[in-house]
C-alpha cells in the first residue's frame, strides 16, 4: 500500500470534541486543524455545520482561507435528509453545501432498532433517505463518505438490512463506507470477520470500506489496526483518543501502528516523528494535561524502571523496547527509585551527560535507597535526583545560596480570609539577604520571599513559575503529624522539571521542593 491506498481521517473537531471537559473555541479549532495537517493526516473532519453556531463559525472562516492545508482535505459532517423531506429542501443537508468542504460526511442508521424506535420511520425510508441525500451532494459536487452508525450491532441483529445500508450507499455513488463500533463493544477477531464480509460485498463498486471504533472495551486501535488487516481501506480516529465515554481510537497509536508494525506508509515521509509534538500541542490546546502513559507518545512510554531491564538495556535498548522512540519524536529515559541497581543509575548518568565511577555509583544506589525508604520518590523528581548524582559525583552540592532560616506567619480574619507573610534569611557567597513575601498560602509566601531575595543576583529567576504543587500523605503516617510529601513542577518557558521534599512538617517538605528546584533552574541556566 501507499498514502494513495489508505486514508487516515480524524474527527478531532466533531467526535473528540464530545469528550466530558472538552471545549475548543473557534481559534482552537483552526490551530487543532493546522497541527493534523502539519503531520500529513488525510482528512480533517471540521464538525457539524448547522448543528452550533461554533461550527458554523470555523467552515466560514475556513473558507474565507484562515485555514490553509497543505496535506489534508477538509470534511463537513452532517446526517441523512430527514424522513418523508426532500434532500434539497432539508436544511441541515442544505448547511453541508453550504460549508463548501470537498467531502461530505454522512451518519446514516444501519441498526433495524434504531431506525425504527430513533427515526421513528421505515427500513425502506432509511435506505431511501440514504440514497437520496448521497445523490443529492455527488450533484452538488461533493465527495461523499457514509458513516454507517451501531453497524456491527447491527449487523448481528440483522445482517441482511445493515449490508443493504452500505450497499445503497455505493450504488448512490458514496466513495467511502465507514463501519462503526457506536458503542464500543467489539473485539478484533469477530470485528475482522464482519469487515472481511463488507469488504466482499463492496468488492465490485470501488467503494472503500472504514473504519471508525470506539474505546468502551479498551480495543479501540486494536480494532481498527484489525480492520485494516481484514480489508479496510479508510480509518478513522481522534488525536490522543479524545471522545465521548472512554474516547475514540486513538489516531496517533493507530497511524503509529500501520507505518511501523504494519508496514503500511500513510503520512508524508518522515512525519512520523512529529508524533510526539503534534500530541502534546493539540493537548495544550485543548487544556487536557497530556497522559504520560499514552502509548508512543506519552513521556512514560518509553520509560524503565526495573534493574533488570537497565541491565538489558545497557547492553541492547531493543531488548526491552519495542521500537526506536526516536522514530517518533520520543526519548527513551531511565527511572531511578529504590528498584535501580547499578545499570540504572548508569544509564540515567549517561543520559545526563555526567561521568561516574563504580564508587560514585554505589554510593548513589544506597542514598537513593535509603531516602527513597523515608518517603521521597526520585523517578517522579528527576531534577532533584540530578543534584544529588552530580553532588556525589563533583563531592560537593552546587550551592548559588543558602538558607540561614525562615519564618512563616498566617493570619486569619472574622471573614475567614488568610494573608501569609514569610521571611528568609539567605546567603549568597558573603553575602547575607533577608527579604520578605506575601502569598496566598505558605507556600506561595516562601516563593515570593526567596524570589525577593535572590533576583537581584539571579536575575533570570524572573522567568521561573511554579506550574504545579501536589502533596501527598505517606503510606503507614496518619493524623496532623504524617510524613508528608511534597512534588513541585517548574517551568522557565522553555521546559520543566520536577522536585521533591518529604517531611513531617508540609512548609518543610516544601521548602527542600522548592530549595532543589532554584537550584537546578539556576544549575541550568549557567551550564
Amino acid at each position: 500500500m501507499t498514502t494513495t491506498d489508505l486514508h487516515v481521517y480524524d474527527t478531532t473537531l466533531r467526535d473528540g470534541s464530545q469528550r466530558e471537559g472538552l471545549s475548543l473555541s473557534v481559534e482552537d479549532k483552526l490551530a487543532v486543524a493546522s497541527h493534523l495537517d502539519s503531520l500529513g493526516v488525510g482528512y480533517i473532519e471540521g464538525g457539524w455545520p448547522g448543528a452550533n453556531p461554533k461550527d458554523e463559525a470555523f467552515f466560514r472562516r475556513a473558507a474565507a482561507g484562515d485555514l490553509s492545508l497543505q496535506h489534508a482535505t477538509l470534511a463537513a459532517f452532517g446526517a441523512t435528509r430527514k424522513a418523508g423531506v426532500v434532500a434539497a429542501d432539508d436544511p441541515q443537508v442544505r448547511a453541508l453545501v453550504d460549508a463548501q468542504t470537498p467531502v461530505v460526511t454522512l451518519v446514516a442508521k444501519s441498526h433495524t432498532g434504531h431506525v425504527e424506535r430513533a427515526l421513528r420511520t421505515t427500513l425502506e425510508e432509511n435506505l431511501a433517505m440514504v440514497r437520496d441525500t448521497i445523490e443529492f451532494l455527488r450533484g452538488e459536487g461533493r465527495r461523499v463518505f457514509l458513516d454507517a452508525e451501531h453497524f456491527f450491532d447491527g449487523y448481528f441483529l440483522d445482517r441482511d438490512y445493515a449490508l443493504a445500508v452500505v450497499t445503497a450507499a455505493a450504488a448512490a455513488g458514496a466513495e467511502v463506507v465507514a463501519l462503526c463500533d457506536t458503542n464500543g463493544g467489539m473485539l478484533p477477531v469477530r470485528l475482522a470477520d464482519v469487515v472481511n464480509d463488507v469488504v466482499q460485498r463492496l468488492g465490485d463498486t470501488g467503494t472503500r470500506v472504514g473504519i471508525h471504533a470506539h474505546d468502551d472495551t479498551s480495543c479501540a486501535v486494536a480494532n481498527s489496526l484489525a480492520a485494516v488487516q481484514a480489508g479496510a481501506t479508510h480509518v478513522q480516529g481522534t488525536a490522543n483518543g479524545y471522545g465521548e465515554r472512554a474516547g475514540n481510537a486513538d489516531l496517533f497509536s493507530i497511524v503509529a501502528g500501520l507505518e511501523l508494525k504494519l508496514d503500511l506508509p500513510v503520512l508524508p515521509e518522515g512525519a512520523i516523528s512529529e508524533l510526539v509534538r503534534v500530541s502534546h500541542a493539540i493537548a495544550e490546546l485543548a487544556n487536557i494535561a497530556p497522559d504520560d502513559h499514552q502509548p508512543w507518545v506519552g513521556a512514560s512510554a518509553f520509560a524503565h524502571k526495573a534493574g533488570l531491564h537497565a541491565s538489558a538495556l545497557k547492553v541492547d535498548p531493543d531488548l526491552y523496547q519495542h521500537t526506536d522512540p526516536a522514530i517518533v519524536g520520543n526519548d527513551m529515559r531511565v527511572l531511578v527509585s529504590e528498584l535501580a541497581g547499578r545499570a540504572s543509575i548508569e544509564l540515567k548518568a549517561r543520559e545526563l551527560d555526567i561521568e561516574v565511577d563504580r564508587e560514585a555509583v554505589g554510593r548513589v544506589i544506597e542514598k537513593v535507597k535509603y531516602l527513597e525508604a523515608g518517603g521521597y520518590t526520585f523517578e517522579a523528581a528527576e531534577a532533584s535526583f540530578e543534584l544529588m548524582l552530580r553532588e556525589e559525583v563533583e563531592g560537593q552540592r552546587y550551592r548559588p545560596f543558602v538558607l540561614e532560616s525562615y519564618q512563616v506567619v498566617a493570619d486569619s480574619d472574622s471573614r475567614g480570609g488568610m494573608a501569609c507573610n514569610a521571611t528568609v534569611k539567605i546567603l549568597v557567597g558573603e553575602d547575607r539577604l533577608v527579604a520578605a513575601g506575601e502569598g496566598n498560602g505558605p507556600v506561595n509566601a516562601l516563593d515570593m520571599a526567596l524570589r525577593h531575595a535572590l533576583t537581584r543576583y539571579y536575575p533570570e529567576l524572573g522567568k521561573l513559575e511554579l506550574v504545579d504543587y501536589k502533596v501527598r500523605i505517606l503510606e503507614g503516617a496518619h493524623g496532623t503529624g504524617a510524613v508528608t510529601r511534597v512534588l513541585v513542577r517548574t517551568s522557565n518557558g522553555e521546559r520543566e522539571w520536577d522536585t521533591v521534599g518529604v517531611d513531617e512538617n508540609i512548609i518543610e517538605a516544601s521548602w527542600q521542593a522548592l530549595d532543589d528546584s532554584y537550584t537546578f533552574g539556576l544549575l541550568k541556566s549557567v551550564g
